[in-house]
Protein backbone atom coordinates (compact mmCIF):
# COMPACT_ATOMS: atom_id res chain seq x y z
CA UNK A 1 0.00 0.00 0.00
CA UNK A 2 1.17 3.52 -0.70
CA UNK A 3 0.91 6.66 1.39
CA UNK A 4 -1.35 8.16 -1.28
CA UNK A 5 -4.89 6.82 -1.21
CA UNK A 6 -7.90 7.76 -3.36
CA UNK A 7 -9.96 8.59 -0.27
CA UNK A 8 -7.44 11.24 0.84
CA UNK A 9 -7.84 13.29 -2.35
CA UNK A 10 -10.74 15.35 -3.66
CA UNK A 11 -10.62 13.91 -7.20
CA UNK A 12 -11.12 10.16 -7.56
CA UNK A 13 -11.21 7.72 -10.40
CA UNK A 14 -14.62 6.26 -11.16
CA UNK A 15 -13.20 2.74 -10.72
CA UNK A 16 -10.88 3.26 -7.76
CA UNK A 17 -12.85 0.76 -5.69
CA UNK A 18 -11.86 -1.93 -8.20
CA UNK A 19 -8.18 -1.25 -7.44
CA UNK A 20 -8.07 -2.21 -3.77
CA UNK A 21 -4.51 -2.91 -2.66
CA UNK A 22 -2.91 -0.97 -5.51
CA UNK A 23 -0.14 1.58 -5.02
CA UNK A 24 -1.04 5.12 -6.06
CA UNK A 25 0.53 8.48 -6.81
CA UNK A 26 -1.02 11.93 -6.86
CA UNK A 27 -1.72 13.29 -10.35
CA UNK A 28 -3.49 16.65 -10.57
CA UNK A 29 -5.19 16.09 -7.22
CA UNK A 30 -6.31 12.54 -8.00
CA UNK A 31 -4.87 9.10 -7.25
CA UNK A 32 -3.56 7.07 -10.20
CA UNK A 33 -2.68 3.41 -9.70
CA UNK A 34 1.02 2.87 -10.38
CA UNK A 35 0.99 -0.84 -9.59
CA UNK A 36 -1.59 -3.44 -8.61
CA UNK A 37 -1.52 -5.78 -5.65
CA UNK A 38 -1.81 -8.91 -7.76
CA UNK A 39 -0.74 -9.18 -11.36
CA UNK A 40 2.12 -8.68 -13.75
CA UNK A 41 3.05 -5.00 -13.41
CA UNK A 42 5.47 -4.83 -16.31
CA UNK A 43 5.62 -3.94 -19.97
CA UNK A 44 5.32 -7.52 -21.19
CA UNK A 45 1.83 -7.73 -19.69
CA UNK A 46 0.89 -4.44 -21.38
CA UNK A 47 2.10 -5.83 -24.70
CA UNK A 48 0.04 -8.99 -24.26
CA UNK A 49 -3.31 -7.86 -22.81
CA UNK A 50 -3.87 -5.30 -20.06
CA UNK A 51 -6.36 -2.81 -18.66
CA UNK A 52 -5.25 0.52 -17.20
CA UNK A 53 -7.29 3.23 -15.49
CA UNK A 54 -6.35 6.73 -16.71
CA UNK A 55 -9.42 8.52 -15.39
CA UNK A 56 -7.55 11.06 -13.22
CA UNK A 57 -5.14 12.07 -16.01
CA UNK A 58 -5.98 15.66 -17.03
CA UNK A 59 -8.10 16.20 -20.13
CA UNK A 60 -10.33 18.92 -21.50
CA UNK A 61 -12.58 19.70 -24.44
CA UNK A 62 -13.72 22.60 -26.61
CA UNK A 63 -16.69 23.18 -28.86
CA UNK A 64 -17.57 26.04 -31.21
CA UNK A 65 -16.71 27.81 -34.45
CA UNK A 66 -13.29 28.89 -33.16
CA UNK A 67 -12.40 25.70 -31.27
CA UNK A 68 -10.06 24.43 -33.98
CA UNK A 69 -8.33 27.80 -34.22
CA UNK A 70 -7.91 27.89 -30.43
CA UNK A 71 -6.11 24.55 -30.44
CA UNK A 72 -4.08 25.44 -33.51
CA UNK A 73 -2.93 28.67 -31.87
CA UNK A 74 -1.64 26.55 -28.99
CA UNK A 75 0.51 24.60 -31.45
CA UNK A 76 -1.59 21.44 -31.41
CA UNK A 77 -2.10 19.26 -34.52
CA UNK A 78 -5.71 19.40 -35.71
CA UNK A 79 -7.20 16.21 -37.22
CA UNK A 80 -8.48 16.86 -40.74
CA UNK A 81 -11.86 15.17 -40.27
CA UNK A 82 -14.24 14.11 -37.50
CA UNK A 83 -13.54 10.74 -35.87
CA UNK A 84 -9.80 11.16 -36.23
CA UNK A 85 -7.11 11.68 -33.59
CA UNK A 86 -3.72 13.37 -33.73
CA UNK A 87 -0.80 12.91 -31.35
CA UNK A 88 1.40 15.78 -30.18
CA UNK A 89 5.14 15.53 -29.77
CA UNK A 90 4.61 15.29 -26.01
CA UNK A 91 2.07 12.49 -26.30
CA UNK A 92 -1.24 14.30 -25.87
CA UNK A 93 -4.16 13.07 -27.97
CA UNK A 94 -6.26 15.58 -29.90
CA UNK A 95 -9.65 14.05 -30.71
CA UNK A 96 -11.95 15.54 -33.33
CA UNK A 97 -15.42 14.24 -32.51
CA UNK A 98 -17.28 16.51 -34.94
CA UNK A 99 -16.56 19.54 -37.10
CA UNK A 100 -16.73 21.81 -34.04
CA UNK A 101 -15.95 19.55 -31.06
CA UNK A 102 -12.49 18.54 -29.84
CA UNK A 103 -11.18 16.72 -26.77
CA UNK A 104 -7.59 16.85 -25.57
CA UNK A 105 -6.31 13.91 -23.51
CA UNK A 106 -3.22 14.44 -21.38
CA UNK A 107 0.02 12.49 -21.81
CA UNK A 108 0.95 9.85 -19.25
CA UNK A 109 4.62 10.76 -19.62
CA UNK A 110 4.17 14.28 -18.17
CA UNK A 111 1.10 13.61 -15.99
CA UNK A 112 -1.07 15.81 -18.19
CA UNK A 113 0.99 18.99 -17.86
CA UNK A 114 0.21 19.97 -21.46
CA UNK A 115 -3.52 20.00 -20.77
CA UNK A 116 -3.00 22.15 -17.69
CA UNK A 117 -0.96 24.61 -19.75
CA UNK A 118 -3.71 24.88 -22.37
CA UNK A 119 -6.37 25.52 -19.74
CA UNK A 120 -4.30 28.40 -18.39
CA UNK A 121 -4.29 30.14 -21.78
CA UNK A 122 -7.95 31.11 -21.50
CA UNK A 123 -10.58 30.91 -24.24
CA UNK A 124 -10.94 33.10 -27.32
CA UNK A 125 -13.35 36.00 -27.04
CA UNK A 126 -16.24 34.22 -28.76
CA UNK A 127 -17.55 30.97 -30.24
CA UNK A 128 -15.40 28.58 -28.19
CA UNK A 129 -16.74 26.85 -25.11
CA UNK A 130 -15.15 24.50 -22.58
CA UNK A 131 -16.36 20.92 -22.26
CA UNK A 132 -15.96 19.21 -18.90
CA UNK A 133 -15.09 15.70 -20.07
CA UNK A 134 -12.78 15.31 -17.08
CA UNK A 135 -15.78 14.92 -14.79
CA UNK A 136 -18.38 13.49 -17.16
CA UNK A 137 -16.31 10.59 -18.51
CA UNK A 138 -14.03 7.81 -17.29
CA UNK A 139 -10.92 6.96 -19.30
CA UNK A 140 -9.98 3.28 -19.53
CA UNK A 141 -7.05 2.07 -21.64
CA UNK A 142 -6.99 -1.42 -23.14
CA UNK A 143 -3.53 -2.41 -24.40
CA UNK A 144 -1.77 -5.27 -26.12
CA UNK A 145 -1.76 -7.54 -29.13
CA UNK A 146 -5.36 -8.73 -28.87
CA UNK A 147 -7.34 -5.48 -28.95
CA UNK A 148 -9.72 -6.21 -31.88
CA UNK A 149 -10.41 -9.77 -30.75
CA UNK A 150 -11.07 -8.63 -27.19
CA UNK A 151 -13.56 -5.95 -28.15
CA UNK A 152 -15.22 -8.18 -30.75
CA UNK A 153 -16.83 -9.94 -27.79
CA UNK A 154 -18.58 -6.80 -26.57
CA UNK A 155 -18.73 -4.44 -29.58
CA UNK A 156 -20.35 -4.85 -32.99
CA UNK A 157 -17.95 -2.53 -34.84
CA UNK A 158 -15.05 -4.00 -36.83
CA UNK A 159 -11.98 -2.71 -34.99
CA UNK A 160 -9.37 -4.68 -36.90
CA UNK A 161 -6.41 -2.72 -38.27
CA UNK A 162 -7.69 -2.68 -41.87
CA UNK A 163 -10.94 -1.00 -40.83
CA UNK A 164 -9.73 0.90 -37.76
CA UNK A 165 -6.11 2.05 -38.27
CA UNK A 166 -4.02 4.17 -35.92
CA UNK A 167 -5.61 7.57 -35.40
CA UNK A 168 -9.18 6.32 -35.87
CA UNK A 169 -12.05 7.11 -33.51
CA UNK A 170 -15.26 5.11 -33.15
CA UNK A 171 -18.26 6.57 -31.37
CA UNK A 172 -20.17 3.39 -30.64
CA UNK A 173 -21.24 1.09 -27.80
CA UNK A 174 -19.30 -1.51 -25.84
CA UNK A 175 -21.28 -3.92 -23.67
CA UNK A 176 -24.28 -1.63 -24.36
CA UNK A 177 -22.46 1.41 -22.97
CA UNK A 178 -21.97 4.46 -25.21
CA UNK A 179 -18.25 5.03 -25.66
CA UNK A 180 -15.58 6.85 -27.63
CA UNK A 181 -12.79 4.46 -28.72
CA UNK A 182 -9.44 5.90 -29.87
CA UNK A 183 -6.82 3.73 -31.59
CA UNK A 184 -3.34 4.94 -30.72
CA UNK A 185 -0.14 3.83 -29.03
CA UNK A 186 0.72 4.30 -25.37
CA UNK A 187 4.48 4.29 -24.80
CA UNK A 188 4.80 2.38 -28.06
CA UNK A 189 2.24 -0.28 -27.08
CA UNK A 190 -0.98 -0.76 -29.12
CA UNK A 191 -3.84 0.86 -27.23
CA UNK A 192 -7.56 1.49 -27.42
CA UNK A 193 -8.47 4.38 -25.14
CA UNK A 194 -12.13 4.01 -24.16
CA UNK A 195 -14.04 6.98 -22.76
CA UNK A 196 -17.44 6.31 -21.24
CA UNK A 197 -20.01 8.01 -19.05
CA UNK A 198 -18.77 8.03 -15.48
CA UNK A 199 -21.93 6.32 -14.21
CA UNK A 200 -21.16 3.24 -16.35
CA UNK A 201 -17.43 3.03 -15.56
CA UNK A 202 -17.50 0.18 -13.04
CA UNK A 203 -19.78 -1.94 -15.21
CA UNK A 204 -17.63 -1.37 -18.30
CA UNK A 205 -14.46 -2.13 -16.34
CA UNK A 206 -15.82 -5.53 -15.31
CA UNK A 207 -17.08 -6.22 -18.86
CA UNK A 208 -13.63 -5.54 -20.32
CA UNK A 209 -11.92 -7.72 -17.73
CA UNK A 210 -14.25 -10.57 -18.65
CA UNK A 211 -13.55 -10.11 -22.38
CA UNK A 212 -9.78 -10.10 -21.75
CA UNK A 213 -9.76 -13.38 -19.85
CA UNK A 214 -9.18 -15.57 -22.92
CA UNK A 215 -6.00 -13.64 -23.72
CA UNK A 216 -4.46 -13.67 -20.24
CA UNK A 217 -5.47 -10.06 -19.64
CA UNK A 218 -4.69 -8.39 -16.32
CA UNK A 219 -5.02 -4.99 -14.69
CA UNK A 220 -1.78 -3.01 -14.65
CA UNK A 221 -0.60 0.24 -13.12
CA UNK A 222 0.92 3.20 -14.93
CA UNK A 223 4.50 2.18 -14.04
CA UNK A 224 4.25 -0.63 -16.58
CA UNK A 225 4.28 1.99 -19.34
CA UNK A 226 6.73 4.55 -17.93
Amino acid sequence: MSATSPESLSKRSFVYRQLAGASFRDIAGGAMATGVAEGNNNRSQAEQSALLDLSVLPRTGFRGLTAAAHLQAAGLPIPARPNQASVTGSGELVLRLSQKEFWLLGALSDSGAGVDALNQRGLPAADCYSLYCQDSHAWLALTGAHLPATLAKVCGVDLREASFPLGSIAQTSVARVNVVIVHHQLAGVPCFSILCDSAAAEYLWESLLDAMGEFGGEVIGSNALL
